[in-house]
């Protein structure tokens, strides 16, 4: 028997600590910072004022890179390794602790100088390094966290490596688009968020627990610090209470988190007018199966979403270009009011922008900023971390019209606008995807994304999810039981018209 997709509904208070969410907390000051050159240059800022702690939790770091490009003269070395070396010598009281992933990190020695830098650091008695490997086989760390003196916390996507610096204006041959080796970097789109006061610091108790899982070592919290917020980035938005959601994969010894997975799924349900995403990937069975419940609705969202045209690398084009493709497909034949849309950025010159942001505008009612994407990984396999503005939240209250505008910043940036042109445009229609269609064009603009042909091959990998697991336990689940359109059904009144909407499940 045939039957609709099932909706998921959040309850009534969206944020429920400990099933899509870990902690709220207040922070006095929060900003979302769109691109590496403004991150780059305020995270250099915030760690000149650091007294006591600097705690760094990633997927990678390049000791190579140019860490930050300030307008003026800077105090301190350019290069990221030599950076902190200066800074532990600069400040006796200050603690330095690096954490990244391991599996990535025996190749990263050997990248130029990078080696050197590692035993320099290695050497300096305050300066501490260590490899993550508390994951499950295939997976990977990828929260991106650094906290500053327990004060003040950076959480998103943009690791403090090569190939992630850019502004705003996505430049074609800007000449310092570079990698650390001088060869020309492509155009790269990211974000991340800096907040301040009891949320930094909860932020920093998750940065410790996982330091103690990854290394054993118990970190002392930091009391009695300073403000290390870096006077030259300005808050987007003051007194905000700050949602923190985990993805935790399951071990030995070790439960699960998926409240990031909750969280998009409650958000996807809670959804009204308007569903806006960048996202690395879109390859998530669960967040694609609940899109579709919404688009079958007579009345609603809008979904957006923002993608690069390929994925990087040598192994995520197969696994999440291909997935994207058959998940495309099935929502486009679920689409019968035409709200669902996937759009590319480029260049002026029609170069595509590589998009790594995280980045979820729901309405002007939800914002969500952090490492993780649309894909299986980031919800059962990875480690993740992301936060969360909700304005049903008292304190946030007065905050939908400044969340409405961080959205239409993100759109006026792809399309070469201003957000004011954006919002006025979406208050007289009504419908982004008719804005978007109506300013693309020349010059730096979106376009839409279009289906692939696909092998068997590559078909077999992505509905299998061969290369993109469900979860530790589905890596070694026969095939008869995985399947990237699992539990999905097909609606009965269109079933009876003899039209089939989506493939076949996998019995």
């Amino acid at each position: 028997m045939t039957q609709t997709l099932p909706e998921h509904r959040p309850s009534t208070a969206l944020l429920a600590h400990g099933r899509n969410c870990w902690r709220t907390a207040r922070a006095e000051r929060f900003s979302l910072i769109i691109d590496a050159d403004a991150y780059f240059n305020a995270a250099r800022a915030a760690m000149l004022k650091a007294r006591h702690s600097i705690l760094l939790i990633g997927w990678d770091f390049d000791a190579r890179i140019r860490f930050g490009r300030p307008a003026g003269p800077q105090e301190g070395p350019e290069k990221l390794g030599d950076f902190i070396l200066w800074l532990a010598r600069r400040t006796p009281s200050l603690e330095i602790r690096l954490l990244r992933w391991d599996t990535g990190a025996f190749k990263a020695l050997f990248r130029g100088d990078t080696l050197w830098s590692v035993l320099r650091w290695k050497a300096h008695p305050r300066i501490t390094l260590r490899l993550d490997g508390a994951h499950p086989f295939m997976s990977s760390h990828h929260q991106k966290i650094v906290v500053i003196d327990d004060g003040l916390a950076f959480c998103g996507g943009i690791d403090m490596t090569g190939q992630r610096w850019d502004r705003r204006a996505h430049a074609d041959d800007d000449p310092e688009r570079t990698l650390p080796d001088g060869r020309p970097s492509p155009p790269w789109h990211d974000a991340t968020s800096a907040f301040d006061g009891a949320a930094a610091r909860a932020i920093a108790d998750l940065a410790r627990a996982r330091w103690l899982a990854a290394s054993g070592e118990t970190l002392p919290a930091v009391t009695g610090a300073g403000d290390c917020w870096p006077a030259i980035l300005e808050p987007w938005l003051r007194d905000v209470e700050i949602a923190i959601a985990r993805t935790q994969p399951r071990m030995d010894g070790v439960e699960p988190i998926h409240e990031i997975e909750a969280l998009y799924l409650d958000l996807i349900a809670g959804a009204r007018r308007l569903i806006y995403a960048e996202s690395q990937y879109f390859a998530s069975r669960r967040v694609a199966r609940a899109i579709a419940a919404r688009l079958l609705e007579e009345d609603g969202p809008e979904v957006v979403v923002v993608n690069p045209v390929i994925a990087d690398g040598w192994l995520e084009p197969i696994a999440m270009d291909t997935a994207r493709a058959r998940l495309f497909e099935a929502l486009r034949r679920l689409d019968r009011h035409g709200r669902f849309r996937i759009y590319h950025p480029l260049t002026a010159k029609g170069t595509p922008i590589y998009v790594h942001a995280k980045v979820t505008v729901i309405d002007d009612r939800w914002l969500r900023v952090g490492s993780s994407n649309f894909n299986n990984r980031s919800m059962r396999l990875d480690t993740e971390c992301d936060v969360v503005i909700d304005t049903s939240l008292p304190a946030n209250a007065a905050l939908g019209a400044r969340i409405a505008h961080i959205r239409d910043d993100l759109l006026a940036e792809h399309l070469d606008t201003t957000p004011e042109d954006i919002a006025d445009r979406y208050a007289a229609c009504g419908s982004m995807i008719k804005v978007i269609e109506d300013l693309r064009g020349q010059g730096r603009t979106l376009v839409p994304y279009e289906l692939p042909e696909l092998s068997p091959t590559e078909k077999w990998l992505a509905d299998n999810e061969i290369l993109d697991p469900d979860g530790p336990e589905a890596i070694f689940e026969p095939l008869s039981r995985r399947g990237l359109f699992r539990n999905w059904h097909f609606p009965k009144k269109l079933m009876r018209k003899g039209r089939r909407l989506l493939p076949r499940s996998p019995r």
